[in-house]
């Protein structure tokens, strides 16, 4: 679409603000799935607005088509890396070498760390389920409560998921808002470990003063992990940082004049789903075949790996519409001028929209990708450094993590595999996922005023 079409900018606000209400009530009240309601909801933004059909329809097709371009690939691919890690044992030679390292006393700071590792590559709920009988395991050991170790493991879970790629989330605000993943990595792991330490071993060390949970009987009886059949260490590591340093590096070369010989190579190899093929074809034959598997059951355990990413595709891409929607009508420049009056900082309001958003609907995903597209329909996005666009995406990703309750299935998971009530998980989960995305939050808005 060549110029976005020009209306009036009452009923634009008026059009905005009946197709987000009308979303939120059907994924709220009616339980539509998210990406049918996100879809109405732009459709009926585009007609109150008074869009012609053409451009409605452009907005879709455009929403789309460029979402998916720059993420199918990554979800994908990230997917089946994830796997690969999952079904070797990778997570549990992470978990158990870090603990043995740091020892019993120490061992919430190794779960932490462990946790913010693996999210990067794994699903939340699959690290979750890998991880947690190891967190048990010290809780039965020590005799303390298993909140003492299962916060920890839970914030470094949910700070990798949340604010560092290749995990999906942060992949698709960055799209968005068309920023470099590198300096979305560096900025997400300096927000990542602030976040991890106060919502981890700090406050996990508060809940397990506060409330003593005793290990699930399910698990209580259960064998030790057999260490002799899980991979090495230092091989996991290598093969978990692949990706990272390869799009770190891509970034790198073009800020310093020492490497510019290389940039064309580091340029190619740190292109994303460059980094992540290696990594994944990495993890296939030193973690794959190298362990015993041959290349007809990684074809399953990678095909299935893939089930759980047409949902996110399908989100992110109606997300996308929503964003096209808004730019399209010109509502982005209604947007831009309310903030610029408001005076508030970019980073400040995408985490506002974000969590405003997270609270009401519970999923993470779809608080992501809403804000994403309201703040990427905003005039000079594109003008802005890529440092603090980085922070916006992690100002995103905070306030797409805070406030997890009854309509966030997180919270459901967690309160079932460790044995809590509702009141003890809002007590405790919930106050982790609050310091998760606030702590995140804070940094990104202290480094924005750097960019």
């Amino acid at each position: 679409m060549g110029t976005e079409t020009i209306l009036d900018p009452t009923r634009l606000i008026i059009a905005a603000l009946v197709g987000l209400a009308l979303l939120l009530v059907l994924i709220i009240k009616f339980k539509i799935h998210a990406m049918i309601a996100i879809l109405i909801g732009a459709l009926v933004i585009g007609l109150t607005a008074g869009m012609p059909f053409g451009d409605i329809v452009t907005a879709v097709n455009d929403g789309i088509g460029n979402t998916l371009k720059g993420i199918a690939l990554l979800v994908g691919l990230g997917s089946m890396f994830g796997a690969i890690l999952e079904v070797s044992g990778g997570a549990q030679t992470l978990a158990v070498t870090m603990v043995k390292r740091f020892g019993d006393e120490k061992a919430a700071w190794a779960l932490g760390i462990t946790g913010l590792v693996i999210s990067m590559p794994v699903f939340f709920d699959a690290g979750l389920i890998i991880l947690i009988p190891l967190a048990f395991s010290l809780a039965k050991r020590t005799k303390r409560s298993s909140l003492f170790y299962a916060i920890p493991l839970l914030a470094g879970l949910a700070v990798g998921h949340a604010f560092i790629p290749p995990t999906p989330g942060p992949v698709l605000v960055a799209n968005m808002l068309n920023v470099d993943l590198g300096w979305v990595i560096l900025i997400g792991i300096f927000c990542g470990i602030a976040a991890m330490i106060v919502s981890g071993p700090i406050w996990g060390a508060i809940c397990g003063k506060r409330f003593f949970v005793p290990v699930p009987e399910h698990v209580a009886n259960q064998g030790e992990i057999d260490e002799s059949k899980l991979p090495a260490f230092g091989t996991i590591v290598g093969i978990i940082l692949i990706p990272l340093v390869l799009i770190i590096l891509k970034s790198v070369a073009g800020v310093i004049d020492a490497m510019a010989p290389a940039e064309p190579l580091l340029s190619f190899l740190g292109e994303p789903f460059v980094a992540l093929l290696i990594a994944t074809v990495a993890a296939m034959l030193i973690l794959g075949i190298r362990h015993g598997y041959n290349t007809e059951e990684l074809e399953k355990i990678m095909t299935k790996s893939l089930e759980p990413t047409g949902l996110i595709l399908l989100v992110t891409a109606c997300g996308g519409v929503l964003r096209y929607m808004l730019q399209y009508s010109g509502l982005g420049d209604v947007i831009g001028d309310a903030v610029s009056s408001a005076n508030l900082p970019i980073v400040v309001i995408a985490f506002i929209v974000a969590a405003l958003v997270r609270i009401c609907v519970g999923s993470a995903t779809v608080a992501m990708t809403m804000a994403a597209g309201i703040i990427s329909s905003m005039p000079g996005i594109a003008d802005l450094s890529p440092i603090y666009l980085a922070c916006t995406t992690a100002a995103v990703a905070g306030g797409a993590t805070v406030c997890s309750h009854f309509n966030d299935s997180g919270f459901w998971l967690v309160k079932s595999l460790i044995g809590l009530d509702e009141k003890t998980t809002l007590k405790t989960w919930t106050i982790m996922e609050t310091l998760v995305g606030g702590t995140g939050f804070l940094v990104a808005l202290i480094i924005s005023f750097f960019a």
